[in-house]
């Protein structure tokens, strides 16, 4: 279907995401991130680089690779939460891979929710300790604002 994704592209992915005994955490038809950017899990960030597009693979992924050590809650969504240390399987389909948009092109309202959504992204990291990741996001947040 075409080449790997290159870094700094963005790719869209449809993912479905399960616990051992098949309770659904994550069903996402378009998910739309630049692998690197630590937009997503770890699973996703590291295995969808080695997919083409149309290509369909599974991924186990252990819990570093997952929601972490502490899990997910999920208040606000209809998914169930993720438990503590839980390992997850991920069905993922690579939709699309394209260059990732010009910031400076993007129309203000489009720069402050990409903006937004990665400061919201270093707040998950920063929660968990994970403070390299977190410094990550939010510069990237930076960027999308600057």
């Amino acid at each position: 279907g075409g080449p790997a994704p290159r870094p700094g592209q963005e790719v869209s992915v449809k993912v479905l995401g399960a616990l051992e005994d098949g309770g659904l955490v994550e069903r996402d038809p378009r998910l739309t991130f630049v692998p690197g950017h630590g937009d997503v899990v770890q699973a996703l960030e590291l295995g969808v680089p080695t997919m083409q597009p149309g290509e369909v693979s599974f991924f186990l992924a252990a819990f570093p690779y997952g929601y972490g050590r502490p899990g997910s809650r999920r208040c606000a969504r209809r998914e169930p939460d993720v438990p503590p240390e839980a390992p997850l399987l991920f069905e993922v389909t690579l939709l699309e891979v394209r260059d990732d948009p010009d910031l400076q092109r993007l129309p203000p309202a489009a720069r402050l929710r990409l903006g937004a959504q990665r400061r919201e992204r270093g707040n998950f990291h920063f929660a968990r300790g994970d403070f390299a990741a977190a410094l990550r996001s939010y510069r990237l947040a930076l960027r999308a604002l600057d």
